[in-house]
């Protein structure tokens, strides 16, 4: 595909509303809609080179799904109906994970681990870590070597920052998620 693909697990709506404001910023042009991965299938993630993948917390830095208390499918259910494994090599992937730092400081936004690990192993290349500047929580699994794995959205408690911290990741990622619809390493 000629374009980025998104698609995000959502419980209560935010991750939804943070997917639509990156996608409004990236256009159309660039970025199909996002859609909710209770609704796809994992040959729909395949079809495209470049992804922005996002995920809620919820549990213990579980993948949000039924099994953690979630009321929809969410990722936990995606990963359930394909195959254990599949081939995302070649394929560039940046990933955004909301939290609420007050609310759950042992584990802020840690649901981002298991999802980021998941393509990992499955040969993605994963873009877009983020700084950890400007939160304040005690354990985060997406902390890893001193920055999360990808952009963080504390939309409960820092909900003033979402937009410019949306603009500022977009920065560093959309050149790295066009290289890889053109072909170009970058």
């Amino acid at each position: 595909m000629n374009k980025i693909g998104m698609f995000f697990g959502s419980e209560t709506g935010t991750t939804r509303l943070v997917a639509k404001k990156i996608h409004k910023k990236l256009g159309e042009a660039l970025c199909d809609k996002p859609v909710n991965v209770n609704r796809v299938t994992l040959a729909d993630l395949l079809r495209y080179d470049a992804l922005i993948l996002g995920t809620p917390s919820y549990g213990e830095g579980d993948l949000p799904g039924k099994s953690v208390g979630c009321f929809e499918p969410n990722w936990e259910e995606f990963f359930a109906q394909g195959p254990a494994e599949a081939d995302f090599s070649g394929k560039r992937i940046a990933f955004f994970g909301l939290g609420a730092q007050e609310r759950y400081a042992d584990r802020f936004a840690s649901s981002l681990r298991p999802l980021v690990d998941k393509f990992r192993a499955w040969g993605a290349e994963v873009v877009g870590d983020w700084p950890l500047d400007g939160y304040r929580y005690d354990y985060s699994a997406a902390e890893v070597d001193g920055r999360f794995l990808g952009l963080i959205i504390d939309q409960r408690t820092q909900g003033m920052l979402t937009d410019e911290r949306i603009d500022a990741w977009l920065a560093q990622v959309t050149p790295l998620l066009q290289a890889a619809l053109t072909g170009d390493g970058a």
